[in-house]
C-alpha cells in the first residue's frame, strides 16, 4: 500500500513537472494578439501624454552634441549571438525627451532590454554621469550585412513619434514613413501618434528576416503593429496595422510617407537658379496604381503656399513617393547623394475600399525640411470606438520600372521652362507662355516604330489655355516626348494638366497629372496715412498680424 502511494506521489510529481514545462494559456508565445490587447485597453482609457525625464544637459542639447553620442559596437544587442542581425539604440536627448520601452522576445517570452549608459560613447560631452541613471532609449536601429558579407550596415531606423526609415542594398536614407497620420492637412492642428513600446523577436542563425511589434498611442488613436523586415536589393517591410479610434478624426492617414522636394527640372523658383545642383529632392513624384488599373504620375512641387491634392481611388493596388532618377548627373551632389535615395511603394494587401490618396506639399526654403506628405484616407470618417485593420507591403527600392507591368510606360522626366516662339529670323523669343516637355519610356513603346500612330490624350483646367502640343519619338531613351505650350490665365490661381499616350485608342502609358502652383499676388501698397489734426490723439498702433505657420511634418 505504501509503495503504491509512493508510486502515485512520484507519478503526480512527474505530471506536475511536465505540466509546468508545457505552456499554459497565459504563457502562450508572444504575438500581435498581445499588442492588440494593449492597444484596445489604451483606447478605452484617457490619454496620458509622455513626460520628459531629461536633465538640463540633455534637454538643452544641440544637434551637433546629440550626434556625438555613439553606440559602442561591442555592446550592440546580439553581438554575442549567431545571427546576422544587430540592434543598437538611440540615446535620449533634444526633442526625444521621453523614453520608449524596448523588449526582446526569446522563446516566445518578452523581456525588457534595460537602459545601460555603458552602451554609449559620449565623446567629449560634459555632464553629471549620475544624471543618466534614470534615462532610457529614444529608439533603435537595425543592422544587417546588406552590401558586403561580414560588414554590418544600417537598414532600418526607428526614432521620433512613429517615424521609421528603411533602405536596401546600395541605398542611403531619404524619405521616411510613419505608423499613422492624424489631421495632417489644415485647418486642424496635426496630431503625431507615438510608438511608445517595441518588442523585437531575436532571430535564429538561419533567419534572414526580422519580426518586430510596436504599440502606438495618441490622443485620438491607438494601434498595434507587426513589422516583418526583409533586407535585400529592395528591402521589403510587411506591415500589419490594427488601429483603434479613441476620438473622432477629421483625416486619418494610412501608410503615410514623408519626403522632401526643393526643386527639379519641372519646377525651379528664381532663388534656385544659381545653385550648381540641377535638382534637390528625396522624391520627385507621387505614383498611384488605381483599382481600375489606371496609373497616375504627379510630379512634386515646392509651392509658395500649402497645397493639398486628392486622388479618388477605390481599392488601390499601390501608391508611393518615388525618386525616379538615380543618375548622379541629375543631382551632382557628392555629399548628400540624392541619386542613391530610394523610393517607397505601398502595396495594399486585400481590398481597402473607397477612399483617396492625399498629397500635401508645404513651402520650404531649404532641403533640411521635409515638406511632402502622402497617405491613404478611407472614405468613411474615423469615429470614436471604430477599429480598423489594414495590411500592406512596403518596397524600398531604386528599381522603379519593376513596379510597372510589362505593357505599360511611364514618365521619365518633366521639364518646365518659359515658352518661346521662333521669329522670322529664327531667333527664339519668350512669349509669356509656359513650355512643358514630358518624356515617356517603358516596354509599351520601346519597340514602336517612329511612324507609329501614337495619340495624345490631353486636357487642361480652365485656368490653363493649351496653345500647342506635339509628340515625337525620343530615340535616345527608346520613348516619346510630348511638348506643349500653355498660357496661364491667372498666375495667382492653380493650373492643372493631364496627359497620357494611347495607341489605337487604348492608353499605353500612365497618366501625367501636372500642377503649376499659384504665385501669390504681391501685397497691395499701404495707403498713406491721413495727417491727424494737431490736437487729436493718435490711436495706439495695432500689433502686427503674424501669418499662421505652415503645418509641420515632424514634431
Amino acid at each position: 500500500m505504501f509503495l503504491r502511494h509512493a508510486a502515485l506521489r512520484s507519478l503526480l510529481l512527474s505530471c506536475a513537472v511536465v505540466m509546468t514545462a508545457l505552456p499554459s494559456a497565459a504563457q502562450k508565445p508572444f504575438s500581435i494578439d498581445d499588442v492588440v490587447v494593449r492597444a484596445r485597453e489604451l483606447a478605452a482609457a484617457p490619454y496620458q501624454a509622455p513626460v520628459s525625464n531629461l536633465p538640463p544637459a540633455f534637454a538643452n542639447m544641440q544637434f551637433d552634441d546629440y550626434m556625438k553620442i555613439r553606440p559602442r559596437p561591442e555592446r550592440f544587442e546580439w553581438h554575442d549571438q549567431s545571427t546576422p542581425f544587430r540592434l543598437n539604440f538611440y540615446h535620449q536627448g533634444m526633442q526625444f525627451n521621453a523614453p520608449v520601452r524596448i523588449s526582446e522576445i526569446v522563446d516566445g517570452k518578452a523581456q525588457e532590454i534595460r537602459y545601460e549608459s555603458e552602451r554609449f560613447d559620449f565623446g567629449d560631452l560634459k555632464f553629471d554621469k549620475q544624471s543618466t541613471s534614470q534615462l532610457g532609449y529614444a529608439g533603435f536601429r537595425v543592422l544587417y550585412p546588406i552590401n558586403q558579407a561580414g560588414k554590418l550596415d544600417e537598414v532600418m531606423s526607428l526614432l521620433g513619434a512613429s517615424y521609421f526609415r528603411v533602405i536596401g542594398k546600395d541605398q542611403v536614407y531619404g524619405l521616411s514613413s510613419r505608423g499613422l497620420a492624424i489631421d495632417t492637412a489644415p485647418p486642424g492642428g496635426e496630431e503625431f501618434p507615438r510608438f511608445r513600446e517595441y518588442w523585437v523577436q531575436r532571430p535564429a542563425p538561419q533567419d534572414r528576416e526580422l519580426v518586430l511589434y510596436a504599440l502606438l498611442d495618441s490622443p485620438r488613436a491607438t494601434g498595434a503593429y507587426r513589422f516583418v523586415l526583409k533586407p535585400g536589393a529592395d528591402t521589403v517591410l510587411d506591415v500589419q496595422a490594427h488601429v483603434f479610434v479613441r476620438g473622432d478624426i477629421g483625416m486619418l492617414g494610412i501608410a503615410p510617407l514623408t519626403s522632401m522636394f526643393l526643386y527639379g527640372p519641372n519646377q525651379r523658383w528664381p532663388e534656385h537658379q544659381n545653385n550648381f545642383r540641377p535638382a534637390i529632392h528625396d522624391s520627385n513624384g507621387l505614383a498611384i496604381h488605381a483599382g481600375n488599373d489606371e496609373w497616375i504620375w504627379r510630379p512634386l512641387n515646392n509651392p509658395r503656399a500649402v497645397a493639398i491634392s486628392s486622388f479618388q481611388v477605390e481599392n488601390p493596388k499601390g501608391f508611393g513617393l518615388l525618386q525616379r532618377s538615380h543618375d548622379f548627373h541629375d543631382y551632382e551632389d557628392l555629399k548628400d547623394r540624392y541619386d542613391l535615395r530610394p523610393s517607397a511603394w505601398i502595396e495594399p494587401q486585400g481590398n481597402w475600399g473607397k477612399g483617396h490618396v492625399t498629397l500635401m506639399e508645404i513651402p520650404t526654403a531649404d532641403e533640411t525640411n521635409d515638406n511632402i506628405v502622402a497617405f491613404w484616407v478611407p472614405e468613411a470618417p474615423a469615429k470614436k470606438g471604430q477599429a480598423l485593420q489594414l495590411n500592406y507591403r512596403m518596397h524600398w527600392t531604386k528599381n522603379e520600372p519593376a513596379l510597372h507591368a510589362g505593357n505599360n510606360a511611364w514618365v521619365r522626366q518633366t521639364f518646365q521652362t518659359p515658352g518661346e516662339r521662333y521669329q522670322p529670323n529664327l531667333i527664339r523669343q519668350p512669349d509669356g507662355s509656359t513650355a512643358l516637355m514630358i518624356d515617356f519610356e517603358g516596354p509599351a513603346m520601346a519597340d514602336l516604330p517612329a511612324n507609329a500612330a501614337v495619340q495624345t490624350q490631353l486636357s487642361t483646367s480652365p485656368n490653363a489655355e493649351l496653345l500647342e502640343s506635339s509628340l515625337q519619338p525620343n530615340p535616345p531613351i527608346r520613348g516619346w516626348r510630348l511638348t506643349m505650350r500653355v498660357k496661364v490665365k491667372d498666375p495667382t490661381q492653380v493650373s492643372e494638366m493631364r496627359a497620357a499616350l494611347a495607341l489605337n485608342g487604348k492608353p499605353i502609358s500612365e497618366t501625367w497629372s501636372f500642377q503649376i502652383p499659384p504665385v501669390p499676388a504681391p501685397p497691395k501698397p499701404a495707403a498713406a496715412p491721413t495727417p491727424a489734426p494737431a490736437a487729436a490723439a493718435q490711436p495706439a498702433a495695432s500689433p502686427p498680424q503674424q501669418a499662421p505657420a505652415a503645418p509641420g511634418v515632424k514634431p
